[in-house]
């Protein structure tokens, strides 16, 4: 064979492993792959189910499998023992989770901001006017510290607040006055309070002295990562693709969540996604980004206010989505 055509094969050779699995490339992996969600659907999903009834899962060679969490789901053992290949994590959650050893990657952010805010009754004026009050928290340590974040931002006293427990019911108590301010997600919980009751207080945390961090974050376990990677990067392309379509069209995105969900009311789902999708790609060059300098920030607010002891390592717990998509 002659020399020329013999390099011509190694190099075909050559560009036939750099797109294998091992490397970053953008393979279609054509498998199953099963994603569950944080909450309940929402309007922060709205991309995800437009990704899907555009058939954009589909078309990067990987079919979705959506899940909504039960009350009793716990994502961080569905994605170590291998039931779900990636999960939307709080991120508070995924650095609590890193901190007990468990191995999770953040491949993606869902939003750029956070979406943790103390909302309160129109009779109080500014986070300081809390001491003394009744503040509802879920019981989960990343409320506390949005909690205490908003507080002492604002010149107050954490210690002079009346915590109480009250789980996930921040609108009834809120609505009900058992509270007079409750921590929750300015971007579902605050947009259905105001419906209700327009003078209501939002106090959100970046606002108070916290970084602009990445609330949630499509996560997958490092054994995934590793051993599936092709799997991981194509959510990846057609999440984005669903997103940045939702951006462009979110009354067709509006329309693919309430399709999915017949339960959810359109007209607040409206409301719910023209709130939030600002934080899609606030302050990011694209949908998705990770960016270090960002991350950073959230390390050390982490571990501040007390949500893990030790700074988070960033470079371990996150994977750029930009590379991992190919792009």
């Amino acid at each position: 064979m002659p020399r020329c055509l013999l390099c011509l094969v190694a190099l075909l050779v050559v560009a036939a492993g750099c797109g294998s699995d091992g490397g970053q490339s953008d393979a279609r992996p054509n498998k199953d792959a099963s994603l569950l969600l944080d909450f309940a659907p929402n309007a922060v999903h709205a991309g995800i189910f437009l990704a899907l009834e555009r058939g954009y899962d589909d078309s990067e060679g990987v079919r979705l499998q959506v899940h909504a969490p039960s009350s009793s789901t716990d994502a961080v053992k569905l994605l170590l023992t291998g039931r779900t290949d990636l999960a939307i994590l709080d991120i508070h959650d995924l650095a609590i989770a890193r901190a007990k050893g468990r191995d999770l990657v953040g491949v993606m952010a869902i939003v750029q901001t956070p979406l943790a805010a103390v909302l309160a009754q129109p009779s109080i004026r500014r986070p300081r006017d809390l001491a003394g009050r009744r503040a509802g928290v879920t019981g989960l340590p990343s409320d506390v510290a949005v909690l205490d974040s908003v507080v002492k931002g604002d010149g107050g006293d954490p210690a002079k607040v009346r915590r109480t427990t009250i789980g996930f019911n921040s609108v009834p108590a809120l609505l009900s006055r058992r509270v007079d301010a409750a921590t929750a997600f300015w971007s579902a919980e605050g947009v259905a309070l105001r419906a209700e009751r327009p003078g209501i207080r939002e106090f959100r945390v970046d606002d108070f002295g916290a970084p602009s961090y990445p609330e949630l974050v499509l996560t997958t376990s490092r054994e995934t990562l590793d051993n599936e990677g092709a799997v991981v990067r194509a959510t990846v392309r057609a999440l984005r693709r669903g997103y940045e379509a939702t951006i462009d069209d979110p009354q067709a995105a509006i329309s693919a969540l309430v399709d999915a969900e017949p339960a959810l009311r359109r007209a607040a789902v409206a409301r719910e996604l023209d709130a939030v999708s600002p934080s899609f790609t606030a302050g990011a060059s694209e949908f998705g980004e990770l960016d270090p300098v960002r991350l950073r920030a959230w390390a050390a607010w982490e571990q501040r206010f007390g949500i893990v002891r030790e700074r988070p390592d960033v470079a371990a717990a996150f994977s750029p989505a930009t590379s991992l998509a190919g792009a």
